[in-house]
């Protein structure tokens, strides 16, 4: 097991960082989606294709090396569709396609992944209607159609391409859907992170492409791949919500000390600090396992949201009520790792879900 970074993601980090904090500072951020940034960080950095193998075009680096990117454009609060397509070059890993792989790598294709991956709320049907079947869960079968409505995808305004698992007559299949072809009706929602969109997304007929069978396992395994990388974003927000409180009360002066001379304050940070080093064990850890201990996988990503995704929003809150008065105007940058935080927590489900699951995992 590896829990410290290897001096090539260290090196990674701090790529990532200084170009992160050159074209999306956070007064930038405030802006929303600028696809010119999206564009560069492909372009120049190559980040979508850090998870893609390296036949397809990508990196070919592991999980370890896509968590130290989440947790670097988790800290930056950037906006778009880079975690959606990192959910979606998850799915492909299990079922890969090279077409896709190869325009996420290349950064002409945004993409998302519909969450739950374990849901069923598209069906695939065959040309001429009926549930497909046969053939189509080795993509065998021309003309397939799929229905239903997913009721919130993330970055479902930016993406070009959803995939989704669909139910069909042989079994759940992983399929991909033209975000901007027939059949498909995007509705923006108002969400409380003003910095990613999120829509309601309606399939009716819509033509889409069988990738391949995706079993429970296989979706499970996917699940438990998202949760990893979610974990790893939550990870940044919450370091740089830290750091960034700590910075404040090194300079802020209140009847004439530094706040941060006062035990209230000391005691406060310092229970922040101890969220942040557990956090961070979790998250190296489920990351080594995705990618050498498999077995570990499905106990280690319950853990991950079960405890990362709550420090999280506990320790942005608490940055927040540490700034005072001026953590609550819209003009700070409080409320945005406060947004950020809670709509990372409940992406996946509250976190009494991940909890139940991870006590079910140890007592099997």
């Amino acid at each position: 097991m590896r829990l410290v970074l290897t001096p090539e993601q260290r090196e990674l980090r701090e790529a990532v960082r200084s170009f992160l904090a050159a074209v999306s500072p956070l007064p930038k951020v405030r802006e929303g989606y600028d696809p010119a940034v999206h564009a560069r960080l492909n372009g120049e950095l190559g980040l979508s294709g850090l998870i893609v193998p390296e036949e397809y075009g990508g990196a070919g680096a592991g999980m370890a090396e896509l968590a130290v990117a989440l947790e670097e454009t988790g800290a930056a609060l950037l906006p778009g569709p880079f975690l959606a397509t990192a959910f979606a070059a998850l799915a492909l890993t299990r079922v890969p396609d090279k077409e896709l792989l190869t325009g996420i790598a290349e950064g002409r294709i945004a993409a998302t992944l519909a969450l739950p991956v374990t849901s069923r709320h598209v069906t695939a049907r065959a040309a001429g209607g009926g549930v497909a079947g046969g053939g189509v869960a080795g993509g065998g079968v021309a003309g397939v159609t799929v229905r239903g409505t997913l009721p919130q995808v993330l970055s479902g305004t930016e993406a070009a391409v959803l995939l989704a698992t669909a139910s069909a007559g042989d079994g759940p299949v992983l399929v991909a859907v033209d975000l901007d072809g027939p059949g498909v009706t995007r509705t923006p929602l108002e969400t409380l992170d003003l910095t990613r969109g999120q829509a309601r997304v309606e399939l009716a007929d819509a033509p889409a492409r069988v990738l391949g069978p995706l079993g429970p396992d296989g979706a499970a395994a996917v699940g438990d791949l998202v949760a990893v990388a979610l974990a790893a974003e939550q990870l940044g927000v919450l370091r740089a919500a830290l750091d960034a409180i700590v910075a404040y009360a090194k300079i802020r002066v209140t009847f004439g000390r530094y706040i941060g001379s006062y035990q209230g304050v000391k005691h406060k940070l310092a229970d922040m600090h101890c969220k942040l080093e557990q956090a961070d064990s979790i998250v190296r850890y489920a990351a080594w396992a995705a990618g050498e201990a498999p077995a570990e996988l499905p106990q280690a990503a319950a853990l991950a949201q079960a405890y990362v995704g709550r420090a999280c929003f506990e320790v942005a809150r608490d940055h927040l009520l540490l700034h005072g008065g001026v953590g609550f105007t819209w003009e700070h940058d409080a409320h945005l790792f406060y947004k950020r935080a809670k709509a990372d927590e409940v992406l996946l489900g509250p976190p009494r879900v991940h909890r139940a699951r991870l006590a079910a995992l140890m007592e099997a």
